[in-house]
């Protein structure tokens, strides 16, 4: 369906997920089964938020500050149809459109039917998590096999310094649900469960 994504979260206003502020989307599902990835609540292929194209489009487009889309996953090619619809109607309306994939750039190219979004990308991470090569010297990056992909020419200015520095996460607390993004180390979730049942009265 083009009118509609399957994603698994959202989060409007984003640091950790791209260059500037960013909308983040999490698509649903993914057949690539990284060791090791960090979302593997968004593996299954399984319904989970379905969220009309049209609406989502509109509240980015509506949100304050950010510069652009940010696409994770799950994969987001994996619904590649209507991720294009709606990278187009954010790029249209001003704003950039970033992807984290876990298919290589050249898998991606053999596919016609993923022609349309790839074309609405300016920035590409490609390439699948590998835990054996995991790093976090570099911003955005899980594992030293995946490369940047500049597209486009709008970041192009930034190559070569923009992904310098440690990885980053944020971390978000409503009621008793917490959630991280960014690419946490492996054991930030379980620090920060034990943190949160030391604050239990």
């Amino acid at each position: 369906m083009t009118t509609t994504l399957n994603i698994g979260a959202r989060v409007p206003q984003t640091e950790a997920e791209g260059p500037g502020l960013r909308y983040a989307v999490w698509t649903q599902g993914c057949p690539l089964r990284c060791v090791g990835c960090c979302n593997p609540h968004l593996l299954a292929d399984r319904e989970n938020q379905r969220v009309a194209v049209a609406a989502l489009a509109e509240d980015i487009l509506n949100t304050p500050d950010i510069e652009g889309l940010t696409f994770v996953g799950g994969e987001p090619f994996m619904q590649a149809p209507a991720a294009a619809v709606l990278a187009k109607r954010v790029r249209e309306g001003g704003l950039s459109v970033m992807v984290f994939s876990g298919f290589t750039l050249d898998a991606i190219r053999r596919r016609e039917d993923w022609a349309p979004f790839l074309a609405q990308i300016d920035l590409l991470v490609d390439g699948p998590y590998v835990q054996a090569l995991h790093q976090t010297n570099r911003r955005w990056i899980g594992s030293s096999n995946q490369r940047i992909r500049f597209l486009t020419e709008r970041y192009r200015h930034l190559k070569g310094q923009w992904d310098d520095g440690p990885n980053t996460i944020e971390l978000r607390l409503r009621g008793e649900q917490m959630s991280i993004n960014g690419f946490p180390h492996l054991d930030i979730e379980a620090l920060a469960r034990q943190s949160l049942r030391r604050e239990e009265p």
